[in-house]
């Protein structure tokens, strides 16, 4: 064999290698064209890719001017589609693949599905190729020669294989290298020859493409072999005499053992028996060795084409590992044991199928709740059984037997208990037949092939324990629901019981209906106690598929306007009764105050409640405080409101008579007033943090019809439950004063700016000048730094517009791309093209107004000087100058701008970092919101300079204009920061729930506010992980039910001696417990419920009950506000309200918080009665609008975070590039734990992320090993921007593994994607025309997996899939597994053809390089993927801490606020 072929070469010499050879046979034009490409790729113009590919495409098209069309359009490449020519024709006279490819093995695959463009490859791939030795030379039909006719006189190398006979007639020859080479690249250029638009041709028996290299021949059988009723008689066999009687007195078939078996079709193709032919009557036959059951002798009696076979069955796994599969005929059953050499390839498929249904049902058995990712773990893990004869499992394996796989599961899930949750809804299966395309409900159609013994499946019997949890957290589960699900057959069924969980329960009562106009809270007598009859529940247990699916990133929310008491109009009642008791206590204009009314026969005084009745008497009755009683031309009264828990979040969870404040309030007549109520303020008890798990009454007060009570003041926009604030009104004004209206009055001053301090000297005719300002309680002086928006000023260089990047290419080779066509949309998953830029920072010059006419200063409109700062990408120099720097470096410059006060969004420190007493690191560390710069920009000449000196050192005008040099600061601005270091806040004694690997507690140790001294993980790799990295943590790796139970009974230590926290001892509780089984959209039913019941959240909410921490924090996923229709929110908001915390919810970006990635996740908090509710930080980061959406509606009310900053954030975003530009390169499967940086960070996120201390080693740069076929799927996506599965070239490659790919072939209409722009076909199955799918269309082993077009139309084009994250771009959300063809599939590197490693993962979650994981590569993948990013929960902790500092200054600074301490604690 020649020593080298072209196909060793890389691409591009293997393209000047074939430019080489064809040159003189090109065309003038053609030359030309060739010649203008080598200068442009000479000049740089061209990459030597992009040239490379052009010169592909000059030379494809060159090439198919000669096209060779035989008649039937079938692809020829190279060899003819009739009777091969070693003269095995078969008998049928059918046109028949070669022959010789089948002696050949699978060593040579066929050349129709060669190499296109000139055979792609890349360096891993470049083994030298086994030689092609059915290479055949086309059939010229006598037309002018074509280019590669040229080539057919070059004498054929020999294949060793080829039987002795050489292709053509031609001698055997060794040929020199050049000819080879020529050979070689026409062999590969041929495939260009011949546009296939019609489908080549398939077996319509076995239904195999006729030209496929796999089709192989049944080789006859030996002389000796009976037929099948003869061999039935055999003395070897038989069991009774060849009298046919003996048939008929047998109920059942005989049953024998066959060996060295092989199953064809009539026309002798070889062929599976389970992909669907037996259903469809194709006579299948076999030829075989028989012997009897019960003989372990090795030879049988041989058989020949005994059958057709009527039915194919399995018989359960013999011994745990290989099931055993039987044919049935019209005269006996057969157990198949082993194949013939021929067959066993196809019959091993087989096998694995059904080994592979096993893995899948017993996995999801036991872990109802995993991923599609986890699965693809499980099987990829899972070494095959010996004696099978395949090595390892993998996707394409899963995929390629999805439908047989979904098959088994239907009919596992038929076999089982009506009350075990059937496996096929489980999120994992859901995924597989999304993405494989698997036709449900098959198996009844089609009464597969009988499971005589269904499929022997280990059960495991060992559920979840159930929820340990404190009375009161039972009691808000369980009776909950005004009749409980599991009562419903306490009556013998006759009174239908209402489940409380389907929508009609969850509705509000009607108000209109007979029923509701009773009821004590419409006015009526209360008596009949019917249910509203619009709320008779249907109960139907829907049959739940949860579609879990991420709520669309932009959630359009249907906005419902607040229910403002005001804004109704009350109905007048006809209390005409009305008296005033006693004199007025105080006159105002014409206004009488009184203290006492009568109305009716009741007397009402200032402070006593009421209801009023609405003017719909649909709604329920309003409650108020009265809080002023005047007469002014008439009766009047003010009224506080108090809106009832039903207009709150927490709907019809609410309890009935608890009411909160709201800070709503509006004068009306005392004609309105229905009757005077009890109100009750229920302030915590002095024991309230020891009485966790001890209140055992969800009743807080006995319903009379008249009394309420409430806890909490409610903010209605940010869903925030809280202490009421405490106003204590002046002694004069006691009979007029309305703590609601003092509060809005306070509000809308904050919101105003305002002046003070006015500078007279420097007063000029038409302003005035101040020397300080105040806006939102913040003080503004000269000299101070603020934050406006982007839009506030422009500056001096026009920024370069990011690169908008091309819209798709017009010019792809369609036949080579096939996929391509799907990519219209120009949005790339993972892209900051439109995030928005960072706050501008401007210093204040002057604090000014201008005058009126009258001379008077316009205080309505405060103006600002300020001096422009520019940010390192600001400048000339662009964005890549960012990357660089630091995030907080800035540049002074002498520019300035004139803007309003009220944008100003914020305060900030902006330091000259020479003046700095610490280094900048130190400075930059040492709190929010802090700035330096060394030098000046100047726009005009477009360089940087020292600082001027006024930027260094501020004058403080009306501060005495000392110049003295120093921090440039006024005073002002450091005292806080003083004061902030004098008040050291106390680490808060933390017990982190569910806890993984410590993301959560990393980020709380970060902030400096809490010290994770115990911590509960139940899977063994996350708990060593947290182990690793908190060594002074008490891990308890157990189910968290477990220890909750032993606390609860007085246990001091667990079964280890580990010493359990006991109460008292927890200050914060943090968690993010998991929700599977009751995670979907839909509602609740009672299985569902009765899961939710006995669920980690109500086990956490218990934690929370029984230690009553001072701050409390749920994290989950951001659907966590919108399960079962936001029910599982409320119930879990319900639990902290009736504990007596204050609390709310919200959803927060990561990517908002400095991680290259998008992950939103919800987040709960509460805080004890006497500590403050944290509210949720600001952004600091901008981010991608689209991941920013973070409203949630509930009942159709729109709720938001309380972040008031918008989308805006005071840093850029942080890029893939920031993330992890510095790590080395690896290769797939790259396993080494410890290797070296081989560089300095570039990056500030990389100086940061490295840490202080240097650290030569960088740890886990490890990725997963991915198969040989998905390793060259990596390698052909291209580099460029949004590249995924849709840019993958149709070709056959040499995989790693010795194997060559196929071509995926294009074979039926596609009704939505028409044909191709060269006509070609687009559907790979019959459903793309809108039949049902067939079996017999799947193809497996192709660069572009079939699966992906097959069902690519339904699920938008699979965008995404082995997708490549961009440089400039963010990580999708870090999943626990990457996958290329997962739920979240862009996780490939973006220059690298490997998936991200563990490290890569980390720093996209923002953990530092030295956190430590623990286990094999999966293990790590999974407890980075599960982690809450450090960075985001350092800015909750950070939070926290405010209000941990703001309640140590009250206490240290105001004894006027002590009463309101001692009540509330």
């Amino acid at each position: 064999m020649p020593a080298k072929t072209s196909l060793s070469l890389p691409e591009d010499e293997c393209v000047k290698e074939k430019l080489r050879l064809l040159q003189d046979f090109l065309r003038d034009e053609t030359q030309d064209q060739l010649k203008n490409l080598e200068a442009k790729l000479k000049s740089s113009e061209l990459s030597t890719e992009v040239y490379t590919s052009e010169v592909k495409a000059v030379l494809k098209k060159a090439l198919a001017l000669g096209k060779d069309v035989q008649s039937d359009g079938v692809e020829q490449n190279g060899h003819s589609n009739g009777i091969s020519e070693n003269g095995s024709h078969k008998g049928n006279g059918e046109k028949e693949g070669d022959m010789d490819a089948e002696e050949e093995g699978d060593a040579i695959k066929s050349p129709s599905t060669t190499k296109g463009k000139g055979g792609r490859r890349s360096k891993a791939d470049s083994e030298p190729k086994k030689s092609p030795g059915s290479s055949r030379v086309t059939r010229n039909s006598g037309k002018q020669p074509t280019i590669l006719s040229m080539f057919s006189r070059v004498p054929k190398r020999k294949s060793d294989e080829v039987n002795g006979e050489t292709t053509n007639g031609e001698t055997a020859m060794e040929t020199k290298t050049e000819e080879a080479d020529v050979e070689e690249a026409s062999a590969h250029m041929l495939v260009f020859t011949v546009k296939c638009t019609t489908p080549p041709p398939k077996c319509p028996d076995c239904r195999q493409y006729l030209d496929d290299s796999d089709l192989k021949f049944f080789q006859g059988d030996p002389d000796d072999a009976l037929d099948e009723p003869e061999m039935l008689t055999d003395e070897r066999l038989s069991l009774f005499d060849s009298n046919e009687d003996g048939f008929e007195s047998y109920d059942d078939l005989p049953q024998h053992k066959i060996t060295n078996f092989s199953v064809y079709d009539k026309r002798g193709h070889l062929c599976p028996f389970d992909s669907g032919l037996i259903e469809k009557n194709v006579e299948l036959y076999f030829s075989c060795a028989v012997k009897p059951i019960y003989d372990d002798n090795p030879c049988g009696v041989p058989a020949k084409k005994l059958g057709p076979i009527n039915a194919w069955w399995i018989t359960g796994f013999d011994g745990g590992e290989k099931a055993l599969i039987g044919f049935t005929t019209a005269f006996a059953d057969y157990i198949l044991m082993e194949p013939s050499e021929e067959y066993s390839p196809i019959f091993a498929l087989m096998q694995e199928k059904i080994y592979m249904s096993k893995i899948v049902v017993e996995f999801l058995q036991k872990n109802p709740d995993v991923t599609y990712e986890d699965l693809l773990n499980k099987i990829e893990t899972t070494v095959p059984p010996a004696g099978l004869n395949f090595n390892r499992f993998t996707e394409d394996t899963l995929l390629r037997h999805a439908q047989f796989v979904v098959e088994q599961v239907e009919s596992y899930d038929e076999a089982g208990d009506s009350d075990e949750q059937p496996i096929i809804v489980t999120p994992c299966m859901r995924d597989l037949i999304k993405l494989a395309g698997v036709t449900l409900g098959k198996r009844r159609a089609a009464r597969r092939q009988a499971i005589r013994h269904p499929t022997k499946i280990e059960k495991d019997l060992k559920g979840p324990t159930k929820a340990t949890t404190t009375k009161l957290v039972y009691q808000i589960f369980d009776t909950f629901f005004s009749d409980q699900i599991d009562q419903n057959n306490k009556d013998g069924g006759i009174k239908r019981q209402r489940c409380g969980v389907c929508e009609v329960c969850q509705a509000s009562d009607c108000g209109k209906c007979s029923a509701c106009k009773d009821m004590i809270k419409f006015g009526g007598s209360g008596r009949s106690k019917q249910a509203c009859q619009k709320r008779r529940c249907p109960n139907m247990a829907v049959k739940e598929a949860e579609e879990d699916e991420n709520i669309d990133e932009e959630d359009i929310l249907p906005l419902f306007k607040d229910t403002k008491k005001m804004s109704q109009a009350k109905k007048k009642q006809t209390k005409n009764k009305i008296a005033w008791v006693g004199e007025p206590v105080k006159t105002e204009g014409k206004r009488d105050y009184y203290m006492k009314v009568r109305v009716e026969n009741e007397v009402l005084e200032v402070g006593d409640y009421v209801s009023v009745s609405p003017a719909d008497p649909s709604n329920p009755l309003y409650l108020a405080r009265i809080t002023a009683l005047w007469e002014d031309d008439e009766m009047m009264f003010h009224a506080h409101w108090f809106c009832r828990g039903t207009d709150t979040v927490l709907g019809e969870s609410s309890d009935p008579l608890e009411l909160f404040l709201v800070d709503e309030c509006e004068d009306m007549q005392l004609s309105f007033v229905h009757e005077k109520v009890n109100v009750l303020y229920k302030t915590p008890s002095d024991n309230w943090f020891m009485e966790g798990g001890l209140i055992d009454d969800i009743k807080v007060i006995d319903d009379d019809g008249k009394s309420f009570f409430y806890q909490l003041w409610y903010e209605a926009d940010f869903a925030r439950f809280e202490t009421p604030p405490e106003v204590v009104p002046d002694e004069d004004c006691k009979y007029k004063f309305c703590a609601s209206c003092t509060r809005n009055k306070e509000k809308e001053e904050q919101e105003t700016p305002h002046v003070f301090e006015p500078l007279e000297d420097e007063e000029t005719d038409s302003k005035v000048f101040y020397s300080l300002a105040c806006l939102k309680n913040e003080q503004y002086k000269v000299g101070d730094s603020v934050y406006l928006p982007s839009e506030a000023f422009n500056f001096g260089v026009k920024a370069a517009s990011p690169m908008k990047r091309p819209h798709r290419k017009e010019d792809v080779d369609e036949d080579l791309y096939p996929e391509y066509y799907r990519k219209s949309s120009d949005y790339i998953k993972g892209s900051n093209l439109d995030a928005p830029e960072p706050f501008r920072v401007g210093r204040i010059k002057e604090i000014f107004c201008n005058k009126r006419s009258n001379g008077k200063s316009d205080t309505s409109e405060i103006k600002l000087r300020i001096y422009k700062f520019y940010r390192p990408e600001n400048t000339h120099k662009g964005p890549k100058a960012g990357y660089h720097t630091d995030i907080n470096q800035l540049y002074w410059s002498d520019e300035e701008a004139t803007v309003n006060m009220a944008d100003v969004l914020g305060r900030c420190r902006v330091e000259y970092g020479e003046d700095l007493v610490e280094s900048v690191q130190e400075y930059s560390t040492g709190g929010p919101d802090r700035f330096y710069f060394l030098e000046a920009y100047n726009s005009k000449s477009k360089s940087f300079e020292d600082p001027p000196n006024h930027a260094r050192s501020v004058v403080h005008k009306g501060k005495g204009k000392g110049k003295g040099k120093g921090k440039g600061k006024a005073s002002s601005q450091d005292v806080p920061e003083q004061e902030a270091q004098e008040l050291k806040v106390p680490k808060l004694r933390t017990l982190d729930v569910f806890s993984g690997c410590g993301g959560l507690s990393e980020g709380f140790h970060q902030a400096g506010i809490s010290e994770t001294n115990w911590a509960i993980e139940m899977w063994d790799p996350a708990a060593q992980a947290f182990r690793l990295n908190n060594p002074g943590t008490t891990v308890f790796t157990e189910d968290c039910n477990v220890l909750l139970k032993l606390v609860m009974s007085g246990e001091k230590t667990n079964s280890l001696g580990q010493k359990l926290p006991q109460k008292g001892d927890v200050e914060m509780l943090c968690g993010g417990p998991p929700c599977q089984g009751f995670s979907g959209m839909n509602r609740f039913n009672s299985r569902t419920y009765s899961k939710f019941k006995n669920s980690l959240v109500v086990s956490y909410l218990s934690y929370c009950d029984y230690y009553r921490p001072k701050f409390f924090l749920l994290e989950n996923v951001r659907n966590f506000v919108s399960f079962k229709r936001s029910m599982v929110l409320k119930l879990t908001l319900r639990c902290l309200v009736r504990m007596g915390y204050q609390c709310t919810f919200g959803v927060l970006q990561a990517g908002q918080y400095g991680v290259a990635q998008t992950r939103r996740r919800a987040i709960i908090l509460a805080a004890a009665p006497g500590e403050k509710l944290p509210r949720y930080p600001e952004p600091l980061h901008v981010f991608a609008p689209r991941a920013c959406s973070l409203n949630v509606a509930v009942d159709e009310k729109k709720y938001v975070t309380n972040v008031t900053r918008g989308n805006g954030g005071v840093y850029r975003t942080i890029t893939v590039r920031d993330t992890m530009s510095d790590l080395p390169e690896i290769r797939n499967g790259a396993a080494a734990l410890e290797i070296s940086y081989n560089g300095e960070p570039q990056s500030w996120f990389q100086r940061h992320i490295r840490g202080a201390q240097y650290q030569p080693i960088l740890r886990d740069h490890i990725c997963k090993d991915m198969s040989a076929l998905v390793a060259a799927r990596m390698r052909h996506i291209p580099l460029a921007p949004g590249s995924d599965w849709r840019d993958l070239p149709n070709i056959e490659v040499r995989l790693r593994d010795g194997t060559t790919t196929k071509k995926l072939r294009y074979t039926h209409a596609d009704k939505k994607n028409g044909r191709s722009g060269t006509g070609a076909l687009r559907g790979v199955c019959a459903c793309a025309g809108g039949k049902p799918c067939d079996s017999a269309d799947r193809q497996f082993n192709t660069l572009i997996p079939w699966c992906l077009p097959h069902t690519g139309n339904r699920h938008n084009h699979w965008a995404g899939l082995y997708g490549r994250l961009e440089w400039d771009g963010f990580f999708s959300t870090t999943v626990t597994n990457p996958e290329p063809m997962g739920k979240q599939g862009r996780v490939l590197h973006p220059e690298q053809h490997r998936v991200v490693s563990v490290r890569e993962c980390a720093r996209s979650q923002g953990f530092p390089d030295t956190y430590r994981f623990f286990g094999n590569v999966l293990d790590k993948h999974r407890q980075v993927g599960n982690a809450v990013p450090p960075p985001l929960s350092k800015a909750i902790g950070l939070e926290i801490k405010k209000c941990v500092l703001e309640k140590m200054k009250d206490n240290a600074t105001e004894p006027v606020k002590q009463e309101k301490m001692e009540m509330s604690d």
